[in-house]
């Protein structure tokens, strides 16, 4: 099997890359930061490079590419710290393009490709506790009407969405729903998030909602396998860039007259947070192939990579911010933001313990060494 990127997918990342370096600078992060944590203009320069509608079917204005793709432009969107939710219009286009009827398709499809529609997913209830089958937003049908009365927490830039991806019960079974932002009786209280990006609180009161599909549970699993393979993926451009920051710091740092870098105890530590990385590498990867597999396996898939990946990040950020010392959790200092990020990232779309306990109750009688 060939693990090597394809010239496309590395010109892909190279782009990316650069404009991360040149157009997403931490200065300017902090000035997006002080308005709020999110930027229209920079959520306008990716849909201008393309990454927008990077998976968008090609017959809707999209560029039609795979997870892999996906999986490369948030590695390097990761390492810039860029808080702008691209990974929500990945999962946004999967799900209505498999889900969704063609009227939909056409209406959303083209908007969230050229960046004019940003919809997010709205899931998260207080008491769900990272489940998907726990869900108390009511969906109510009139003829071919919907309409919605749902309260959701931590939405992604929630309040500066033009839509949202809204599961309810109806008819005693979850389905999913699109809901406009300038629909009636939808209001939003947005608020930052602790690594400093944006997110809201979503109410529906009796709000005309459009059905995505009645088979909610699984669009809603899919949706969420998306969004974790994404945030494995950032993860790992997050903690090679909090490697590389502490690498670096550690060469210029001196005690006793040499740079701390030199101390064994310490250059132990640092390989055991470039194992980790590696191990976080190669369960992203691990994701993102398994993205188009049955919805089982696939979901215990990325149940396994967030296990991983959830150690790992917590792993890093801590061991960084051990070896800078004092410096490594003050603002003025980049690092303390990778660690912010990796901390919050933990604790996203489900955090070590819940995947776990996902991946324990899908042990079958024959797990172990006598399978």
């Amino acid at each position: 099997m060939d693990f090597n990127f394809s010239d496309d997918q590395q010109q892909l990342r190279d782009a990316v890359a650069r404009w991360v370096d040149k157009g997403y600078t931490f200065e300017r992060r902090q000035s997006i930061v002080a308005q709020g944590g999110f930027s229209r203009e920079v959520w306008g320069e990716l849909a201008e490079l393309g990454l927008t509608a990077l998976t968008v079917p090609e017959q809707y204005g999209g560029l039609g590419q795979g997870a892999v793709d996906a999986m490369v432009v948030m590695e390097e969107l990761g390492r810039g710290l860029v808080m702008e939710p691209l990974a929500q219009a990945f999962v946004a286009s999967a799900v209505i393009a498999r889900y969704g009827s063609e009227a939909v398709r056409q209406q959303w499809l083209s908007a969230i490709a050229s960046g004019e529609a940003l919809v997010v997913l709205a899931s998260q209830e207080r008491k769900a506790r990272y489940r998907l089958d726990v869900c108390d937003a009511k969906a109510s049908r009139n003829g071919d009407a919907y309409t919605l009365d749902a309260t959701k927490n931590i939405v992604p830039a929630g309040d500066q969405a033009d839509a949202f991806i809204v599961p309810a019960q109806l008819d005693g079974k979850i389905a999913l729903f699109l809901v406009e932002k300038g629909a009636a009786g939808v209001s939003t209280h947005g608020y930052s998030t602790q690594d400093e990006g944006r997110a809201a609180d979503l109410l529906c009161k009796a709000t005309p909602a459009t059905l995505i599909t009645a088979d909610g549970l699984a669009a809603l699993t899919l949706a969420q396998d998306v969004a974790n393979a994404a945030l494995c993926a950032e993860g790992v451009g997050v903690m090679e860039q909090t490697l590389k920051l502490t690498t670096e710091y550690m060469n210029q740092r001196k005690q006793f007259g040499v740079v701390i870098a030199s101390f064994q105890a310490l250059r132990h530590r640092v390989a055991d947070m470039k194992m980790q990385l590696e191990l976080a590498r190669s369960m992203s990867y691990y994701a993102s192939l398994k993205l188009g597999e049955p919805e089982a396996e696939r979901h215990l898939a990325l149940a396994r990579a967030k296990v991983q990946l959830g150690q790992s990040m917590r792993f890093v950020g801590q061991q960084s911010v051990q070896l800078h010392g004092g410096i490594g959790v003050t603002d003025e200092y980049v690092g303390s933001h990778y660690f912010k990020r990796l901390t919050q990232m933990e604790m996203t779309g489900g955090d070590t313990l819940h995947h776990l306990g996902v991946l324990s109750a899908g042990l079958q009688d024959s797990a172990g060494v006598f399978a």
